[in-house]
């Protein structure tokens, strides 16, 4: 497969996670798909592959530091394997969000736009998602699950 088909496949098969977490997060279906490690591992044999095979291993190409990371980067393989790395673990915290923010009691559609942040933004999604915690007064500024809602 090309690294452009392999981009498409990636881009758009994640998308019904992210619907079902959005829209059907209570579903068995949802739990059972989105909820287990089936989509980490697949996606994970995925970039195991890539790494596998050298995607990285371009002349003068590291993460020893800046430059040597935008050159590994120039390769196609490399910037799949980056990207197959941001899909599964943007997936996964969103995944964490809807299940956390269920033990919290937080209601679902207030968690949705924090969801589509981490899609398209992880970081910042997970700071919103944090930031709805804290203003619900449903847990602090800690990630920890035994933390009493407030």
């Amino acid at each position: 497969m090309t690294p452009d088909l392999v981009f498409l496949i990636a881009t758009y098969g994640i998308m019904p996670f992210w619907l079902l977490l959005a829209l059907a997060p209570n579903w068995a279906f949802t739990q059972t798909l989105v909820h287990s490690a089936l989509i980490p591992i697949v996606i994970g044999i995925g970039y195991t592959f890539y790494v596998a095979t050298g995607a990285f291993s371009v002349e003068g190409g590291g993460f020893g530091s800046l430059e040597a990371l935008m050159i590994a980067f120039t390769v196609p393989e490399a910037v799949i394997a980056g990207w197959l790395h941001y899909l599964v673990f943007d997936l996964f915290v969103g995944a964490w969000e809807v299940r956390d923010a269920q033990k919290r009691g937080i209601n679902h559609w207030l968690v949705v736009p924090c969801l589509f942040f981490t899609l398209m933004l992880g970081p910042v999604g997970l700071l919103l998602y944090i930031a709805l915690r804290y203003i619900t007064r449903k847990g602090g500024w800690s990630l920890d699950h035994a933390e009493t809602p407030a």
